[in-house]
């Protein structure tokens, strides 16, 4: 995997007033994970700056990263309770930590990040290589919104805001090849963030957590559990390992 997030976006990173840094949405993520860890340790797949793990170590669950960016784990440890946080730097497809967790983790669309089917497999695979029997894996991810494209259109808007614009643009439809870019606006200058992700439907991620030994368990359209439907812009999944 490359690193797309080094020191100019770990330095603004938090200052984003995105919807996935509202308390209130915080709040509903970490009552879930609180649940779905069951008084048993997580491990959360690019913690990046700690906007999850921080909080939910904080509702006494003990929580273990595993993160690429060097700059993202150095803006953690700048945080009340971030050098309390275990964090191993290395690739979320390979990278093992000691121990065993009842919880395993990985939101806001990180999976994208994995850039090709092959890596996403691998990284269901190291999932599950921690995950104590009966233990969980959840992915929040969106859904691929190509529908919404007009007729010859590669591109759609996701988010325009004072300062700030967001698309993302379909590179490749066969390998399912996206890039997002971010631009906002500074005093001076307009800056450009491009990250590429690979897109992946719900269908196939259920299949890699089988390749996995991996069950779904829950599927919903948001963390406030609500319904996924066919309309669902995004979901939040939960496959379990078998017990025995």
């Amino acid at each position: 995997m490359d690193d797309h997030f080094g020191p100019d976006v770990a330095a603004t990173y938090d200052d984003s007033d995105g919807p996935h840094f509202d308390p209130a949405v915080i709040g509903r993520t970490v009552d879930v994970l609180v649940e779905l860890a069951d008084g048993g340790a997580a491990l959360e797949m690019a913690i990046g700056t700690g906007r999850i793990a921080l909080p939910l170590a904080a509702r006494g669950v003990p929580v273990t990263g595993i993160e690429l960016s060097e700059a993202m784990v150095a803006r953690l440890r700048e945080k009340d309770g971030g050098d309390a946080i275990p964090v191993e730097i290395g690739d979320m497809t390979t990278t093992r930590v000691p121990g065993s967790f009842r919880l395993v983790y990985l939101v806001f669309n990180t999976i994208g990040n994995v850039c090709t089917q092959d890596a996403q497999v691998e990284c269901f695979l190291n999932a599950v290589a921690h995950l104590d029997p009966g233990g969980r894996f959840v992915v929040e991810v969106g859904v691929p919104d190509l529908r919404r494209l007009p007729p010859g259109a590669d591109a759609r808007v996701f988010s325009h805001a004072p300062g700030y614009v967001g698309y993302d643009r379909y590179t490749d439809l066969v390998a399912q090849q996206a890039t997002s870019h971010h631009f906002r606006a500074g005093r001076s200058a307009v800056h450009e963030l491009r990250t590429p992700f690979r897109f992946v439907w719900p269908s196939e991620l259920d299949l890699m957590a089988r390749i996995a030994g991996m069950e779904l368990e829950h599927r919903w359209g948001d963390w406030d559990r609500s319904p996924f439907t066919a309309e669902s812009t995004s979901h939040v999944s939960v496959w379990q390992r078998p017990s025995a």
